[in-house]
């Protein structure tokens, strides 16, 4: 059985809404892209929007891998939708993926999530996904 919080994530998913959050002592603003798995434990790929982080964040956003019974006080929020720029490398944050927002994903999701609400935004140039 989903956490609520993975409900939630896969109801921005499927929304296009981004989620706002704390996770690590840090407020973040995100895109879920990915979520699955993980030895077990609920994970998501995300694409960060705003917010703060360890290791900073830059202007444009960045990639993060998020446990999810680490995240606190999740909320969807409307907001761009972003998830990065595309990147030649494969995603290893999400071992089994439940839900991939791409209609061409390549790692097999046992559900995508179609929507044709909005265009996906990648670092200024807006493409479908």
């Amino acid at each position: 059985m989903p956490s609520p919080c993975y409900d939630l994530f896969e109801q921005a998913m499927r929304l296009r809404k981004q989620i706002i959050c704390m996770y690590e002592g840090y407020p973040r603003e995100l895109c879920p892209i990915i979520l699955g798995h993980s030895q077990g434990e609920e994970k998501a790929l995300t694409y960060q929007v705003g917010g703060k982080s360890k290791s900073g964040l830059p202007r444009k956003g960045e990639w993060r891998c998020l446990f999810l019974s680490k995240v606190g006080n999740a909320q969807l929020r409307d907001g761009p939708w972003r998830a990065g720029s595309l990147h030649n490398q494969r995603q290893g944050c999400v071992q089994i993926v439940d839900l991939d927002v791409n209609p061409s994903s390549p790692y097999r999701p046992k559900r995508l999530v179609s929507s044709s609400r909005s265009p996906v935004r990648r670092g200024g140039a807006t493409r479908r996904r």
